[in-house]
C-alpha cells in the first residue's frame, strides 16, 4: 500500500499561486523533529526539504492567482492538491481505480481522488502530511523570493504575500500587480 500525504501552502496571503504538495515515503524513512512546516524555522524547513526530494517520491500541484479568483480559494486549493495527487500518481504509474493507494489530506476536506482520507491537524500528526506541508511551504515561500525580485517594492520576500502593514502601503503606493495579486480578495478588490 503507497500512503500518500498531501497539504498546502498559500491560502490566506493576498498574492501568487496556491501550492500543494503530494509525499510518498520509501519503506522505514523517518526524519527526526519533522512536523508541520509553520512550526519549523526556515532552516530547519530547507533541510528537510532536500531531504524529502532526494529520499521521497514527490510532486507539486498549484492553483494560480487567476484560477483562485475564477473559482475562489477552497475550490483552487482542491484543485492544486489534486493536481499534486495526479502528478504522483502519474510518477508512480498508478490510478485513481487502483486499491494499492492511499491518500491523507490535511485538513477536514478532500479533493476529488481515490482512496482520500482528510485528517483535521493531519500536518502535526502524519509525518507524510508533515513532508507535504514542508515541499508545499519551501515551493511557495521561493515563488514568494522570485517574485519579489521582479516587483521589489512590494516586500514579498519578507511577508510571502500576506496582508502585513509593510504590503498594504506597497499596494497603497503601487496598486495591486494584475495577474498576480488576487483580485477577489479583500482589500484588492477595492482597487
Amino acid at each position: 500500500m503507497i500512503i500518500i500525504g498531501v497539504d498546502e501552502a498559500g491560502r490566506g496571503p493576498l498574492v501568487g499561486s496556491v501550492i500543494a504538495a503530494a509525499v510518498a515515503f520509501p519503506e522505514n524513512f523517518y526524519l527526526e523533529g519533522l512536523t508541520d512546516s509553520k512550526k519549523l524555522t526556515e532552516k530547519k524547513r530547507e533541510s528537510f526539504y532536500s531531504q524529502i526530494v532526494q529520499k521521497c517520491n514527490w510532486s507539486v500541484g498549484e492553483a494560480s492567482s487567476i484560477e483562485i479568483d475564477q473559482i475562489n480559494i477552497l475550490q483552487a486549493t482542491m484543485l492544486a492538491m489534486k493536481r499534486a495527487v495526479n502528478n504522483l500518481q502519474l510518477e508512480l504509474s498508478i490510478s485513481d481505480k487502483d486499491d494499492q493507494f492511499s491518500v491523507l489530506v490535511d485538513g477536514n476536506q478532500c479533493p476529488d481522488v481515490g482512496n482520500c482520507q482528510a485528517i483535521v491537524k493531519g500536518d502535526l500528526i502524519e509525518p507524510v502530511i508533515s513532508a507535504a506541508s514542508v515541499i508545499a511551504k519551501v515551493t511557495r515561500d521561493r515563488q514568494m523570493k522570485e517574485l519579489d525580485l521582479n516587483y521589489p517594492g512590494y516586500g514579498f520576500a519578507k511577508h510571502k504575500g500576506y496582508g502585513t502593514r509593510e504590503h498594504l502601503d506597497a499596494l497603497n503606493k503601487f496598486g495591486p500587480i494584475k495577474g498576480i495579486h488576487r483580485a477577489s480578495f479583500a482589500p484588492i478588490k477595492n482597487y
